[in-house]
């Protein structure tokens, strides 16, 4: 008669099999001759990685499982989603993501060795939150916070559950902390790079900086804070819309400017062409003024 084993070796047995069955996905990407990132082979002919350490080359060598090494030409980003894409000769069957993340669940980030292997670290989900929106206006689908290590070369690698299913893709956020890209983000995003080589945004044609809302405005305004309008591009939406230098705009739509965080939501890919009102400080007095929202320029 077989003995069973214990719990705790068939839980080591189960987070073994998930990382055995990650390696296939796993890329490295190199950077230098003794430095890399990783990667993830997403779709059959495309591996994804984190645009925010990927440097700003056309071409690099992307090292498979087994060492093998190939050329990689880097086809699109997106800063937003910190997202980049890359083409490779089609090998490896693409990988299917989960849309389930739950607060506590262990969690196996998987990266690459640089030499066709694999390396693991285990930790836990230590936040799932909602839908957030980047600094640079980028919708992603859930706020997905890990607590473990990760080293440098690591980011960019696929986040898994025990059971084998890729919540993600890894990345360094504020003071170091380990998020997630989830697979939900990169299904939404990949799409678009691949088809348009970038991911259309809203726009409004102004540089803004925070600035104080002066004492006398201040509860008229109802915020102690707004953001100034430094400078408008030509013929741009704001510009149209009499939009002039020196303005202090309020809020976007009823949101308030106080965080640029909170506003990056009204100017996702849907909102092109939609009209906003802007709430602003013009002259020592608050006015309303309506605007167009219009697609970033490329460039």
């Amino acid at each position: 008669m077989t003995e069973q084993a214990s719990p705790l070796v068939q839980f080591s047995d189960a987070l073994a099999q998930a990382v055995q069955a990650a390696k296939p996905h796993i890329r490295a990407i190199r950077l230098a001759p003794a430095r890399h990132i990783s990667a993830i082979a997403w779709r059959s002919d495309s591996v994804v990685t984190s645009e925010q350490s990927l440097p700003k080359r056309k071409e690099f060598e992307v090292v498979a499982a087994g060492g093998s090494v190939v050329t990689a030409k880097a086809v699109a980003r997106d800063p937003a989603t910190n997202i980049a894409v890359l083409r490779v000769p089609a090998t490896t069957p693409g990988l299917l993501g989960s849309n389930e993340t739950r607060v506590g669940s262990v969690a196996i980030a998987v990266g690459a060795d640089g030499l066709g292997g694999a390396s693991a670290r285990m930790g836990v989900v230590n936040r799932a939150g909602p839908e957030w929106h980047s600094m640079w206006g980028g919708r992603i689908d859930q706020r997905i916070v890990l607590d473990l290590r990760l080293a440098r070369r690591e980011e960019g690698g696929p986040v898994f559950d025990p059971t084998g299913s890729c919540l993600g893709m890894t990345t360094f956020g504020a003071r170091g902390q380990v998020l997630v890209i989830p697979a939900a983000t990169i299904e939404r995003i990949m799409p678009l790079l691949l088809k348009h080589g970038r991911v259309p945004r809203g726009w409004l044609g102004i540089a803004l900086h925070a600035v104080a809302v002066p004492d006398a405005l201040r509860e008229t305004a109802n915020q102690s804070s707004g953001l100034m309008v430094m400078s408008l591009v030509k013929d741009g939406p704001a510009a149209q819309a009499g939009i002039v230098a020196g303005d202090i705009i309020l809020s976007v739509d009823g949101t308030s400017t106080h965080r640029f965080r909170n506003i990056a939501r009204h100017f996702g890919s849907e909102s092109i062409g939609r009209s906003v009102d802007l709430r602003l400080i013009r002259s020592g007095h608050v006015m309303t003024v309506q605007t167009s929202i219009a697609e970033r320029p490329a460039a």
